[in-house]
């Protein structure tokens, strides 16, 4: 035909490079269909309220048939609380996750509107602050109990990431709270067994952490009473009541689940990865500052 353009011919090596193009695409495609299958599967399993909006992963817990083995216990018959655990806290919203439907977290005015003017991206936690209680991020932690010849002395909470360096201690030796405590990150713990439920009173707390990165807020009046009981092999519960006439017109009373984390398989243990806070990442709200403007925080 007239006008037409002859039919190029391809070459061997142009025919071998378009089915590698044509494959690759196929496998990308693919890949990207089984991950997105493998979250939203991960989604599902995860209980309500779990999926984390400070990061992408979903740490794994134990599987269903092994939850429900028996408690372990120590020496001395209490039972064994190490871990590592996953959740047990609030991360997102302490409301929803404590078990409370909305609007039911009884904030004073000041509290409530403060939390509804902050964003999650100035959030103390993400520059190299620690976490506070009863924060769980979805990382795991675990609790260390520590024996001394006279008993029990000590427990400390170690977790993987959010504590920015500073662990959590916990005086089981009988010691009262002091008088007027220097307000802290993790405040002054005293703990004790009630049967075999850990009840841990905490005061002396600061007001520079987030409950949660939805923003809720705190004072320095806050008074935590904390009861962990490990109900079986895999399953522990933290019975949170939070009283701080400060930023609440009323105690309120939360639940929190915990997980046991799934166990290596090369290893059968699983154990907490090294976390190093990057120096200068306290730069920002925790330094009082926002990032790249050089303007305080008011």
């Amino acid at each position: 035909m007239l006008g037409s353009c002859p039919a190029k011919s391809l070459t061997l090596e142009e025919v071998d490079v378009k089915k590698v193009l044509v494959v690759s695409i196929g496998v990308l495609g693919l890949t990207l269909s089984l991950f997105a299958g493998a979250q939203e599967t991960a989604q599902r399993q995860a209980p309500a309220g779990w999926w984390p909006k400070l990061a992408g992963e979903f740490t794994p817990s134990i599987s269903d048939e092994i939850v429900n083995g028996p408690v372990p216990r120590l020496h001395d018959g209490k039972p064994d609380l190490s871990g590592p655990w996953i959740g047990g806290g609030s991360n997102g919203d302490i409301e929803a996750q404590g078990g409370l439907k909305p609007g039911e977290l009884p904030l004073l005015p000041w509290a409530k509107a403060l939390r509804d003017s902050r964003s999650e991206n100035d959030e103390p936690y993400l520059y190299c602050t620690p976490m506070g209680i009863p924060r769980m991020n979805p990382y795991p932690w675990r609790f260390v109990q520590s024996y001394t010849a006279k008993g029990a002395n000590y427990i400390f909470v170690l977790h993987e990431n959010g504590d920015a360096g500073g662990h959590r201690q916990i005086f089981m030796d009988g010691r009262k709270h002091p008088v007027d405590p220097l307000p802290t990150w993790w405040g002054h713990s005293i703990g004790q067994w009630q049967g075999d439920t850990l009840v841990i009173d905490t005061v002396g707390i600061n007001d520079k952490f987030w409950f949660d990165s939805r923003g809720t807020p705190h004072t320095e009046q806050l008074h935590t009473i904390e009861r962990w009981t490990r109900l079986n092999y895999g399953t522990m519960t933290n019975e949170l009541t939070l009283d701080d006439p400060g930023a609440f017109s009323r105690p309120v009373n939360l639940k929190f689940t915990a997980r046991l984390l799934r166990p290596n398989l090369k290893t059968g243990g699983g154990e907490l990865m090294e976390f190093i806070c990057l120096e200068d990442n306290e730069y920002g709200v925790a330094g009082g500052f926002r990032p790249g403007t050089g303007t305080a925080i008011k």
